[in-house]
């Protein structure tokens, strides 16, 4: 048994928190043998959402014997407090990255795994970790047909759970088992259910505004499509809108709900086999940006060209820069075509403080198991940085192309995933293309599944 009696001057710099509520809450302390950064950047993820701040951590057992607030004591061995006892699986002392057994098996908190006699019955710090740091994708592992770390190797597919934020599940699960063994301190953290859309803008607009090679190429193309030249005609003509432009009534959307949506802009300069974006340097391109940038929040979609050449990402972001007359801080990659550590590192280089990739461009859910932003943690630099991931869980195309679902399916998808989020009161994020939300046939009543689903989320 260790010796939890020790004497001398705890410190006091932590004192209570004052809530909104004008009553204080004193910040739950959690005292550990070994620090280091893995348990610090995990204790401030998890401190965020407990009560919105990281939570105190310690290696001193006095200040932990004196606390007077929630204890939980993150070690081999339990003391005689009132606390909450995780015991370390080993993983936030280690340096360097291996192979982990991480076996799935069901508990009060639903899936878990790192499984030992904790009071959670899993090292939940280490797992938060694991998911959040996307330890796996650091490991040998299968590619898609795009080179993206394959969903189908991940631990959530594998292992079922995917299509829930699980990490935000367990640290409600704590939340709730800390006020149950603390009452007397309000420990939780109310935090509120938000509902973000974000837009990737990959071809603005299918017929008009396009460049002498694209636009006789689609003449050629409508040639063979059924009804395709009689509506590349009538839009050419201005007789019917470009079934791509739905942007005037997102607005009027936007505008009854109250919504602060984020649009990314594929600006790559040349075309490409992934990059069909109309041209960037075009006039009717330039003022569609700058009109969104006055109105709304707008942030670069690198290009799939700009993966195999980082100096293209500065060119790319230039070029919103230009056109928007904002410093450009969001991104989320074209295709979610990422590789870690390599691809945030160089965002970060490029003045990027948030990105919108983490997700699957493959299979829709919750990569991360988590639909609160976090902060990225670097696994082989071992150090927490200041990158702001904000994870989403629903994409039009991987319901549409990689799934194989019509839109009353996908309202139900939608649906699942907004019941999981809100009852966690996370943050839901999903991913929309301007082309799946206008007048084109082949999306056919998926803008108003969109616009039923917003009214549900919105209220």
């Amino acid at each position: 048994m260790a010796n939890w009696n020790s004497p001398e001057n705890p410190s006091t710099s932590n004192g209570p928190k004052k809530t909104a509520g004008d009553s204080y809450l004193h910040p739950v302390i959690v005292f550990a043998v070994h620090d280091g950064p893995r348990l610090r950047y995990t204790c401030s993820v998890i401190g965020q959402q407990l009560y919105g701040e990281p939570l105190l951590l310690t290696s001193d057992r006095t200040v932990y014997a004196r606390h007077p607030g929630a204890k939980i004591n993150y070690s081999d061995t339990r003391s005689e407090f009132n606390e909450i006892y995780i015991r370390p699986y080993g993983l936030l002392s280690e340096t360097g990255i291996r192979a982990q057994v991480t076996d799935t098996g069901p508990s009060a908190e639903g899936f878990h795994f790192f499984r030992n006699d904790s009071d959670t019955g899993f090292d939940l710090f280490s797992a938060v970790f694991y998911l959040l740091s996307r330890y796996e994708e650091y490991l040998p592992s299968e590619k898609d047909m795009y080179g993206r770390y394959a969903h189908t190797g991940s631990l959530a597919f594998r292992s079922g759970f995917l299509h829930q934020p699980l990490a935000d599940e367990w640290i409600a699960a704590l939340k709730h088992r800390l006020g149950a063994v603390f009452p007397y301190e309000q420990v939780l953290h109310q935090s509120v259910f938000r509902f973000r859309p974000t837009y990737d803008i990959d071809i603005a607009w299918s017929y008009r505004h396009k460049d002498l090679l694209r636009l006789t190429a689609g003449w050629f193309r409508s040639v063979f499509e059924k009804g395709g030249l009689r509506r590349r005609i009538a839009v050419l003509g201005k007789r019917r809108p470009d079934p791509y432009d739905s942007f005037s009534w997102l607005d009027q959307l936007h505008l009854q709900h109250a919504l602060r949506p984020v649009y990314f802009f594929l600006l790559a300069r040349a075309p490409g086999i992934y990059d069909k974006n109309n041209n960037p340097s075009g006039a009717a391109m330039r003022a569609l940006v700058r009109d969104h940038a006055e109105r709304y929040t707008t942030g670069i979609h690198p290009s799939w060209r700009s993966g195999d050449d980082p100096e293209e990402t500065a060119r790319e972001i230039a070029i919103l820069r230009d056109l928007s007359g904002r410093e450009i801080i969001l991104s989320r990659q074209h295709y979610i075509r990422f590789t870690l550590p390599v691809t945030y590192r160089r965002l970060a280089a490029l003045g990027i403080t948030d990105d919108y990739s983490m997700g699957y461009g493959s299979i829709n859910g919750f990569r991360a198991s988590t639909s609160f932003p976090f902060p990225w943690y670097d696994l082989e630099a071992e150090r927490a940085t200041s990158l702001m991931l904000h994870p989403f869980c629903f994409m039009d195309a991987n319901s549409f192309y990689e799934q194989g679902l019509d839109p009353a399916a996908t309202l139900q998808e939608m649906r699942g995933y907004y019941d999981r989020v809100l009852a966690v009161k996370g943050h839901l994020v999903m991913i929309w293309h301007n082309h799946f939300l206008g007048t084109d046939p082949k999306f056919s009543g998926w803008r108003e599944i969109y616009q039923a689903f917003v009214t549900i989320a919105a209220r």
